[in-house]
């Protein structure tokens, strides 16, 4: 076997991910879920043997030294990887994701129409969010290519490694990775903010200094896309927040109220047809009262704001499940178990079980039969 094959089998399966872990098959990550090759379990001194033809001396040194590695790959036959080297039982292993060949459109994305108003603000910060593999950094290079479509700006990205290639269109797009181009998130952003840019995306704010840097950038005249690791929306005001010395958060909030334009979460669903994902969102759009809440450390009635602002392109997850369910494109178990609240689904749904007069739970009343 060699490392091509498995990028060919990759492509064709229509993967996300390939996962090679020693003592098991080859494993495909297809429509959110693992499945393994019909092959023998891999060997470590197998998968030291796939690595070793993708990796220069210098990366292998630096494997061993920091017991991890992410670099990216482009191969001219089946297109450009993130490649994740790490230990695990002394040995090896590999993660790879397959990256993005073209950038999909609003449609095909599943996104709220609000993402392309978004990308002309020339100010502030677009935080887009969710769990890991759930498309943030598609919805990113969806955000710069239509930047890059329709405005002329220069576009300087700092991702960790670089997923997709931005020709320049009507802006200049300049990427840079992160270990190869520069030593962190931080420092390239730092230096970003020389280069006379007008939009800068952050693939990952990862630490504090990142965080703040990025604040100042948005404070200072620039469009901030950046993408972050929390669920949803209130979560994250209360991360970027948190993330802070409490005798700091006094002064973040009011610079987080005055920056913030918008803050997106995704999950990726499993499709009801049984074949593909479909995308789930929500959206908590920066106006007046969120400002205010934000700046006051209030971040509890966020989500009573969320669920009344529909009138300004907000909207809560439960209602992207309750919407997607209604239009068969997931199932109503599926919709139940991503939802915050499971009873707005099953009301709105009109799936409420019945409660039984004759059935109780004790002191606490009668339980749902």
């Amino acid at each position: 076997m060699e490392f091509r094959q498995l990028l060919n089998t990759g492509r064709k399966t229509g993967a996300s991910d390939i996962h090679l872990v020693a003592g098991a098959p080859p494993a495909f990550r297809i429509d959110g879920e693992i499945e393994l090759a019909k092959h023998d379990a891999l060997t470590p001194a197998e998968i030291a043997t796939l690595i070793l033809p993708i990796t220069t001396t210098e990366q292998r040194d630096q494997l061993q030294r920091e017991r991890e590695l992410s670099f990216s790959m482009v191969d001219e036959e089946f297109g450009r990887a993130r490649v994740t080297l790490y230990y695990h039982g002394g040995q090896p292993e590999v993660a790879v994701r397959l990256c993005e060949e073209r950038v999909r459109s609003l449609e095909e994305l599943h996104l709220p129409p609000s993402v392309d108003g978004l990308s002309w603000l020339t100010s502030g910060m677009v935080i887009i969010t969710g769990s890991t593999g759930m498309g943030k950094t598609t919805t990113m290079n969806y955000m710069i290519d239509r930047i890059n479509s329709e405005r002329r700006c220069k576009i300087i990205t700092i991702e960790d490694p670089v997923e997709y290639t931005h020709r320049h269109k009507r802006s200049i797009v300049v990427q840079q990775e992160v270990h190869s181009d520069t030593h962190s998130f931080y420092r390239a952003l730092v230096h970003a903010l020389r280069q006379d840019p007008d939009v800068i995306a952050i693939g990952e704010m990862r630490d504090l200094e990142t965080m703040s840097t990025a604040l100042t950038a948005a404070e200072t005249g620039h469009l901030v896309l950046a993408t972050l690791h929390t669920s949803d929306t209130v979560q994250t005001v209360e991360r970027v927040v948190g993330v802070f010395p409490v005798y700091q958060q006094n002064y973040v909030q009011v610079q987080f109220a005055n920056t913030l334009q918008a803050a997106i979460a995704q999950k990726l669903l499993p499709v009801a047809s049984g074949k593909g994902r479909v995308l789930a969102t929500e959206v908590l759009v920066a106006t007046t009262a969120v400002r205010h809440v934000i700046r006051e450390g209030e971040h509890h009635q966020l989500y009573t704001i969320l669920q009344t602002g529909t009138s300004q392109n907000m909207h809560t997850m439960d209602a992207s499940l309750l919407d997607l369910y209604q239009k068969g494109l997931i199932t109503y178990d599926v919709a139940l178990n991503n939802a915050r609240h499971p009873d707005f689904i099953e009301s709105r749904a009109g799936r409420r079980q019945p409660v039984s007069p004759s059935t109780g739970s004790g002191p606490g009343g009668p339980s749902r039969g």
